[in-house]
């Protein structure tokens, strides 16, 4: 017994050994190795996370399930030499911290003192304002400190630190401000939002914890690790010992298959397509991937490469996007016997043009291997709820990203959407349940917080290995949106099971597209909820607010807000969303800027042609003018003062008026200003049209 007992701990030791220690070192070599994620880790470890979300949260689907004042919230505070220190991450380790994104409000923020201790030392290792820290130079240069984007004020910027941080015992990360007034910011003061992804390995795991001088001895690695990730990767010799290609006019209903045989790993998938493929044929067009005969991708061909519907040229370490039609991938995917990559034409036109091409090198398959996978789903048509407020009134909702079952690691997402209202749609926090948790071990802090910019910035940002935001034009104002987010460190490894949901909490009440696309890897046999999204595909895309909500007469209304803005000569319209002034689902139709003699024409569609009495609920207030108005060429008689000392809605009979089948049009012109502040604003609620 006692020689079994001392062979098994040789064993053991042996097999620590050749593990060897977590360092630095090996991370950032992880990090850059493209192999890594698609093996099972070895040791194992947890990815979890440490963030400002609202602590009302308690219980998934009560009252404060989707409680928002995600900022400011600590796990205590603490006298540490005299100062008064808010505990962000307090852990045992071993363990090592993977990724840390924070941004800011109020005057002054930001400024306060970030300190890293480990190993449960008084003295912090780092130690520096946070901006310093997470994307200045105190630690690494860009990417791993990065803030996104570059386009935007470096106030309302999101800053990222991908340095690993490693620790053998323990990590603790403080943040130290006399701004700060209470929990949640809700009197003022600095607000402090954090999402902050740690990894813990098992208990007897060697783990060098992380020093300033090490970070110093490791400086020439550092420095090639950030110039690969800035480089994406590109630079990596792979030896690639086959490439399959082939080139075809893809015909409606048809499809193209690449096939490969043998022990190998797809190390680089392309597809090269005309740059004038209509956004219709990016999502008709589906790639489906099949790996010793069991399937795990089936996706539209623009939202796996991460660019959705419209070409939208970015570049990150797993995908690339170029402006003439070249997409390409660079997920490693390998497979024991047989490989199967085929594109289908789910649409109703030829896609000319079409080449696809694959590179691959030899894989030994073991018992740590996973099948890649990617999944997808489109929210069609999905209602958001009402006005909302931080206590989570309103109506908000968790949507599925994706289920997966079996054992394996999440390795990103993507979104691909359209907006149709002047509000932001992404207040709402990721919450990821990993083997079955009762309550999720991501909690995050909003959506834009968690692809890692900040303030809903509609500012692009193309150029970081991990993160990207392709197109922001939907976030304020209707249009189209693309978020990414790929994981490398920050991967999520699960035994049993991983459910990813996001909050869906829209500011206002809209009607809104709504597409993930996941990546991951999974050992074989295992599942997804997802599967063929075919009448997501067969949606006409966005590309106006109108292809989502069409301007048609319907049981005798017409919001003002859903009116195509057909011609207009002076100023800005917009849509105004508020609760207080009695609007019609809380929206109107708002024109600003406009001068006497301005004109705006919108229009309408009818079913059939009849004659009806047109009546028009108006916002009238301090800062509106007065306007003439014509329905169809028609004159209405008479100026309409829109001026009122408060905020009201007025209801004006227009006269009976004859309908079109078709277009119809409603023509304003400002006549008049202001008399108090010599603004000429003008609202339209909506259009009551009875027979």
């Amino acid at each position: 017994m006692k020689r079994r007992i001392i062979y098994l701990l040789f064993i053991g030791l042996l097999v620590s050994c050749a593990q060897g220690k977590i360092s630095l070192e090996t991370l950032l070599k992880e990090m850059t190795d493209r192999e890594s994620i698609a093996r099972f880790p070895d040791p194992g470890f947890t990815l979890k996370q440490f963030s400002s979300y609202d602590r009302a949260m308690i219980v998934p689907g009560d009252s404060t399930w989707f409680a928002n004042w995600d900022r400011s919230m600590f796990i205590r505070t603490e006298e540490n030499q005299g100062r008064k220190e808010y505990v962000m991450l307090d852990t045992d380790g071993p363990g090592s911290v993977v990724r840390f994104w924070m941004t800011f409000a109020g005057e002054n923020s930001g400024l306060g003192i970030l300190r890293i201790y480990f190993d449960g030392n008084t003295q912090p290792e780092i130690e520096g304002t946070a901006f310093d820290i997470l994307s200045g130079q105190l630690l690494t240069e860009f990417p791993m400190a990065a803030s996104v984007s570059e386009e935007t004020r470096y106030e309302n910027r999101g800053h990222n630190l991908y340095l690993p941080l490693p620790y053998a015992k323990h990590c603790k990360i403080t943040y130290q401000s006399d701004n700060i007034r209470d929990a949640g910011a809700k009197t003022g003061g600095e607000a402090v939002y954090y999402n902050i992804n740690y990894r813990t390995y098992p208990a007897r795991t060697k783990v060098q914890t992380f020093t300033m001088e090490n970070l110093k001895k490791n400086d020439e690695l550092v420095k090639e690790t950030n110039r690969l990730l800035a480089t994406f990767g590109r630079e990596i010799k792979q030896t690639l010992t086959q490439n399959s290609s082939a080139s075809v006019i893809l015909e409606p209903g048809k499809s193209i298959t690449l096939p490969h045989d043998g022990s190998l790993a797809i190390r680089k998938f392309s597809i090269k397509t005309d740059p004038s493929i209509t956004p219709q044929m990016l999502r008709s067009l589906v790639i489906e991937m099949r790996f010793d005969g069991q399937r795990t991708v089936w996706c539209p061909l623009g939202d796996f490469f991460g660019t959705g519907y419209q070409l939208r040229p970015s570049d990150t370490w797993y995908t690339s996007v170029k402006d003439d039609g070249t997409i390409e991938c660079y997920w490693v995917m390998p497979f024991r016997e047989e490989a199967l990559i085929t594109v289908h034409n789910y649409g109703t036109e030829p896609v000319p043009g079409i080449m696809l091409e694959t590179g691959l090198a030899p894989w030994k398959w073991d018992r740590k291997s996973m099948y890649f996978g990617s999944t997808w789903h489109q929210y069609s048509h999905l209602q958001t709820g009402e006005m909302k407020n931080n206590e989570g009134g309103g109506g908000p909702f968790d949507i599925n990203y994706v289920t997966l079952n079996g054992k394996g690691v999440y390795a990103g997402d993507a979104i691909a959407l359209f907006n149709t209202v002047y509000a932001w749609w992404g207040e709402g926090d990721e919450k990821i349940y990993v083997d079955g948790e009762d309550f999720p071990s991501h909690v995050g802090t909003g959506t834009e917080d968690y692809y890692g910019y900040a303030w809903c910035r509609p500012e692009k940002f193309t150029n970081h290995p991990f993160i990207s935001q392709p197109d922001g034009s939907g976030n304020f104002w209707p249009g189209y949106t693309v978020n990414i987010r790929q994981r490398s460190l920050d991967g999520i490894p699960f035994n049993s099971s991983l459910k990813f949901d996001m909050e869906m909490w829209h500011w206002t009440s809209a009607t809104i597209n709504f597409a993930p696309v996941t990546w991951w890897y999974m050992v074989p046999g295992g599942s997804t909820n997802q599967s063929e999204d075919t009448d997501g595909i067969s949606q006409k895309v966005a590309l106006r607010r109108s292809d989502i909500i069409p301007p048609v007469l319907s049981n005798g209304l017409i919001e003002g807000e859903n009116m195509t803005i057909k011609s207009l000569t002076g100023g800005n319209v917009s849509y105004q969303n508020s609760s207080r002034w009695g609007w019609s689902q809380n929206v109107q139709l708002f024109w600003t800027g406009g001068e006497p003699g301005d004109t705006l024409s919108t229009t309408f569609e009818s079913t059939e042609t009849f004659e009806a009495h047109v009546t028009a609920v108006f916002t009238a207030a301090p800062d509106y003018g007065s306007v003439r108005l014509q329905i169809n060429g028609s004159p209405v008689p008479g100026v309409f003062n829109l001026y009122h000392p408060e905020v009201t809605t007025r209801e004006i009979y227009l006269g009976r008026k004859r309908i079109h089948s078709g277009e119809n049009t409603l023509s304003v012109m400002i006549t008049g200003k202001s008399p108090t502040d010599g603004k000429a604003f003008f609202g339209l609620d909506l259009l009551k049209i009875n027979r």
